[in-house]
C-alpha cells in the first residue's frame, strides 16, 4: 500500500523544499504567534537562566507536527545567545554518535533532538547521565580488559521534540525540567501568522482571504504557510498577484480542500466507514485495507484532525463516524443502530 501523505497539501510533515526555507520562522519570542501560556512561561524561564548566567533546564516539546517545535528550539538559542546543534533520534544510532555530539558542544549550547521518541534505547541510557550530571561514561575495550572512562561535559540544554510523548520512557521524560505540549492554533492566531508570512514573502492578501486560509489550515502554521504559497501561484496568473477571498475559495476547491480543511483522503476515510461499515465500529486493520493506506499513517496523520473536529470516534471495538461526519458529508443516517446511538447522546 502506498501512502499518499507526502503529496498532500494538508500534510503537517515537512515536504521537499520546505526544510531549507527559514525565512518565515520567527527568531525571538516577541515574533512568535500563538501558544500564549507556553510562550509566557518560557519567557520567564529564559530570562531567569540568562540572569543567573546558567544553561536553561532541559526542555521537552510535544504535540502534533507543524506547530513550531523546531522554531522554538531556534528561539531558545537566539534568546540565550548560544550555539544550536541539531540532530534527530533515528540518526543517533550508536553510543559513539551521541558521544561525538555531546563532547563537541560549547558551554550553554542548545542541543535539539527531533523525534526523540525514536532514539535507540541503548543510546538513550547514555543520555541519562549526560542530562542529569553532565558526565559521559564511555566503555573502552572489550571483555575482561574493558574499562569505563568518565568524561565531564559542558552544561548544555537538551531540547527534545516528539509527536508521540507516550512512547518516551519514564526515566527520559522525568529528566526534562520543562515540559510543554503545543496545541493546535485557533483561526485568529493562524490569520496573524498568514498575514505576517504574506508580508515577508511580499504577497498582497486581503484580510478575508487570510481568515479563509486560516479556517482551512487544520490548526497548523506549516499547512497555513503552504496553502498561502499555493494560492500565490493561482493569484499570479488570475488576479495580478492579489490573493482575494474568491481566489482562495476557488484555488482550494481545485486542490480538493473543503471548507473545514478536509481533503479527499479525509473524506474517503469517513465515507468508507459510513458506506461500507454502516458507520462503524470498524477495526483499524480493516479500515487500512479498505482505503489502501498504512495503519500507522491512518493513526498518526489522518485521525488526529478527524478526532479533533469531532468527525471520528475511537472505541474498544474500532472507529466510528459521528453525527457531525454525516452532516458534513451531507449523508443520511441509514443504520437503525447508528440512529439509536446518536439519539441517546
Amino acid at each position: 500500500m502506498n501512502s499518499e501523505n507526502p503529496d498532500r497539501l494538508v500534510a503537517p510533515e515537512i515536504q521537499d523544499g520546505e526544510s531549507q526555507d527559514l525565512s518565515l520562522r520567527p527568531t525571538c519570542l516577541g515574533e512568535y504567534i500563538g501558544q500564549s501560556t507556553i510562550k509566557e512561561n518560557l519567557r520567564v524561564f529564559i530570562h531567569a537562566a540568562r540572569k543567573r548566567g546558567q544553561a536553561l533546564d532541559h526542555v521537552l516539546l510535544s504535540g502534533p507536527p507543524g506547530l513550531g517545535k523546531t522554531t522554538l528550539a531556534n528561539i531558545f538559542a537566539n534568546e540565550l545567545n548560544v550555539p544550536l546543534r541539531s540532530s534527530s533520534g533515528p540518526v543517533v544510532e550508536r553510543q559513539g554518535d551521541l558521544a561525538a555530539i555531546l563532547t563537541n558542544l560549547e558551554p550553554g549550547s542548545v542541543l535539539f533532538l527531533d523525534e526523540i521518541h525514536r532514539m535507540n534505547r541503548v543510546v538513550e541510557e547514555v543520555l541519562y547521565s549526560a542530562m542529569e550530571d553532565f558526565t559521559l561514561d564511555i566503555l573502552i575495550g572489550e571483555g575482561p580488559a574493558a574499562r569505563t572512562v568518565k568524561l565531564d561535559l559542558p552544561r548544555f540544554t537538551l531540547v527534545g521534540a516528539t509527536t508521540r510523548a507516550g512512547l518516551l520512557s519514564a526515566p527520559l521524560r522525568d529528566r526534562f525540567g520543562i515540559q510543554c505540549r503545543l496545541e493546535y492554533y485557533n483561526p485568529e492566531e493562524l490569520k496573524l501568522i498568514i498575514i505576517r508570512a504574506a508580508a515577508l514573502l511580499e504577497i498582497e492578501i486581503v484580510e478575508e482571504a487570510a481568515m479563509e486560509l486560516a479556517t482551512r489550515s487544520r490548526g497548523t502554521p506549516r499547512i497555513a504557510n503552504r496553502m498561502l504559497r499555493r494560492c500565490r501561484d493561482f493569484a499570479d496568473l488570475e488576479t495580478g498577484g492579489v490573493i482575494t477571498l474568491k481566489l482562495v475559495q476557488k484555488s482550494l476547491a481545485r486542490m480538493g480542500i473543503d471548507a473545514l480543511g478536509l481533503d479527499k483522503m479525509d473524506c474517503q476515510i469517513l465515507r468508507t466507514i459510513i458506506e461500507k461499515y454502516d458507520g462503524g465500529p470498524v477495526g483499524l486493520n480493516t479500515l487500512s485495507a479498505a482505503v489502501s493506506e498504512e495503519q500507522d499513517t491512518l493513526e498518526e496523520v489522518y485521525e488526529p484532525f478527524l478526532l479533533m473536529q469531532g468527525f471520528l470516534q475511537r472505541t474498544p471495538r474500532g472507529r466510528m463516524a459521528t453525527r457531525q461526519a454525516y452532516e458534513h458529508l451531507g449523508m443520511n443516517i441509514r443504520s437503525e443502530n447508528q440512529l439509536h446511538l446518536f439519539s441517546n447522546r
